[in-house]
């Protein structure tokens, strides 16, 4: 079963589910790393073996094609 994205509120947010709790951290160190390439850096939250990301341009008040570019990059992260 894999989650889709949600678009609420001019946010797109994934909640990603992991194994481990160092399996997480290792996702979002992934995901800093590609959120700094893009200079596009999105909301996370940590739980155990859960990771909360959330989307949207603050500069531009609402989603841009830079959040659905960043979440497909982060989707591509997930094997």
């Amino acid at each position: 079963f894999k989650m889709e994205w949600i678009e609420k509120n001019n946010i797109l947010s994934k909640e990603f589910e992991f194994n481990s709790y160092l399996s997480g951290i290792d996702f979002v160190n992934a995901v800093a790393n590609v959120a700094e390439q893009e200079n596009h850096h999105p909301d996370i939250i940590i739980g155990y073996c859960k990771v909360s990301i959330s989307l949207t341009t603050h500069d531009a008040g609402h989603l841009t094609e830079k959040d659905y570019r960043l979440a497909k990059i982060i989707d591509d992260l997930v094997v």
